[in-house]
């Protein structure tokens, strides 16, 4: 199959630019990573039901009734899933487009956010239509598995310890060469862990499928990611 896959960095003007060339059909697709989700939304002529839903897209692609946009990371947020406990709550760290794809693939769970505005855990469940409680930034939740929505560990940052104190399970959805330092503590602790770059590789072979319509050839793609 013929074909190339390249990173941009890109501001706003770039992300339009990008739609610009879908249309033009110089790009068959595209992903939109932070902090871009929410304006690829926009963008798009329509949405798929649960991108809709989430009111963010990270999967962007020409379709016979224009520009489709989805999120794959509602669908390998549910891929990954399989590790962690099947019940009880779940907290999830921030409040962006992620969150609330998080929000959507999870919502058979007790559903609790916490981020460092006040407030917003209360707008995003109110935004989907979910029973969505919100708790003080750096409260720890007993019981619960950690969704880590947010850029903390990408750089080798900690997540408040606290938070992970009384944890049962986490998804870093951060990722590096190496694993997350929160991702390290639970693992030590002897708790399940999914790392950012198991959900990467779930999002990419979604991704993937999308925009060709084949099956994702998933060994490849995780040999590339082990040994880039």
């Amino acid at each position: 199959m013929a074909g190339t896959y390249v990173a941009r960095r890109v501001d706003e003007d770039g992300v339009r630019d990008a739609f610009a060339e879908l249309r033009a059909g110089k790009l068959s697709g595209f992903n939109v990573t932070m902090p871009h989700k929410a304006l690829a939304t926009a963008l798009c002529d329509r949405l798929d039901p649960e991108a809709e839903r989430a009111g963010s897209v990270n999967t962007v692609l020409m379709t016979e009734g224009g520009v489709l946009g989805i999120s794959t990371d509602i669908g390998g947020i549910r891929d990954v899933w399989a590790p962690l406990p099947t019940t009880g709550p779940v907290l999830i760290l921030g409040a962006g487009g992620a969150a609330a794809a998080a929000c959507v693939a999870l919502a058979n769970h007790p559903l609790y956010l916490t981020a460092r505005r006040p407030g917003r855990g209360v707008a995003l469940g109110r935004r989907l239509g979910l029973d969505l409680g919100e708790i003080h930034w750096e409260v720890p939740l007993a019981g619960g598995v950690v969704v880590n929505c947010t850029p903390l560990g990408r750089q080798g940052e900690v997540l408040p310890y606290r938070v992970l104190a009384l944890s049962r399970g986490i998804l870093d959805m951060a990722y590096g060469p190496d694993p997350t330092p929160a991702v390290q503590e639970l693992e030590k602790r002897g708790f399940p862990a999914v790392r950012g770059v198991d959900l990467l590789l779930a999002q990419a072979a979604r991704s993937f499928s999308a925009w060709t319509g084949q099956t994702a050839p998933m060994a490849a793609m995780r040999k590339v990611l082990e040994n880039p």
